[in-house]
């Protein structure tokens, strides 16, 4: 008798290993040996410059295309070689929050979040609306907002909204592209907060596009930069701002990475104090 497909998920490795990736459209070589090992319970935030490859780097680690050579392992098991089982066995173990929300327009909040239960669980519709309605709440949404359709949503819901839907299936893994993009300061800043708390309450493993520098210093642990079409540093973000790459000089040392920096550090002074 055959052992569990759960059973071939490493549970103590780290959750995504990305090995020697080439992603490549026609002529244009996007990644180009790309190395990246998300640790497990870390919240990692992933920039670069406007083509360098982050969306692609996030579409083949979750499997939405395919790579030209490399190798991308998620809880241990290389994504090119999954049975349908394993993939299925992967999926339950994370959750996606793609840069627009993603909802479907014809479904209520409700019935977005109860999409991958529906599609995943064996439970009850009772079961499955009350879960819904928890994970809404705790997105941070009111109650009546469950019987919203998106378009009567506005920017900080429909995030919110999609980020209950990632947590549905109760992930270990949760992916974020651009969370915070179309937020006011005031919104995206209350999002980081609640990032910040459900990955410590979670326990969350985090990997996180992002262009917000204020994100990068209020609530990641280590930042990954793409450059020169790999992977070309990856630390706390405070260690890499003395890092000499030109594209890492300019980003963290520019007016707006200057400002979110002395933010962060007065921020932390008031906590100390």
């Amino acid at each position: 008798m055959s052992a569990p497909v759960e059973a071939v998920l490493d549970e103590e490795g780290p959750p995504i290993e990305v090995r020697g990736l080439l992603s490549r459209f026609g002529a244009n070589v996007v990644h180009d040996g790309l190395d990246l090992v998300i640790p497990r319970g870390q919240v990692v935030g992933v920039v670069g410059g406007s083509g360098s490859g982050k969306s692609v780097l996030l579409n083949t680690i979750i499997g939405l295309r395919q790579p030209q050579a490399g190798t991308v392992k998620i809880f241990g098991q290389d994504i090119s070689s999954a049975k349908r089982r394993q993939w299925t066995a992967i999926e339950r173990r994370w959750g996606v929050l793609f840069q627009r929300g993603a909802l479907w327009s014809n479904l209520t909040v409700r019935e977005n979040v109860a999409a991958p239960l529906l599609e995943h669980t064996r439970m009850s519709k009772v079961e499955i609306g009350e879960l819904a309605d928890l994970k809404i709440a705790l997105a941070g949404l009111p109650a009546d907002a469950g019987a919203l359709k998106p378009a009567e949503l506005s920017g900080g819901m429909i995030k919110r909204a999609a980020l209950a839907r990632a947590l549905a299936l109760d992930p270990e893994l949760l992916f974020l592209d651009e969370p915070t993009s179309g937020l006011d300061p005031i919104s995206a800043a209350a999002f980081d907060t609640l990032i910040d708390e459900l990955s410590h309450g979670l326990r969350l493993t985090v990997f996180m596009i992002t262009h917000d520098l204020d994100s990068l210093y209020e609530i990641t642990d280590q930042v990954a930069v793409i450059a020169d079409k790999k992977v070309v540093a990856m630390a706390p973000v405070r260690e890499l701002e003395a890092f000499d790459h030109p594209w890492i000089q300019s980003y963290f040392h520019g007016a707006r990475g200057r400002a979110a920096s002395g933010v962060s550090e007065l921020r932390t002074a008031g906590k100390r104090g």
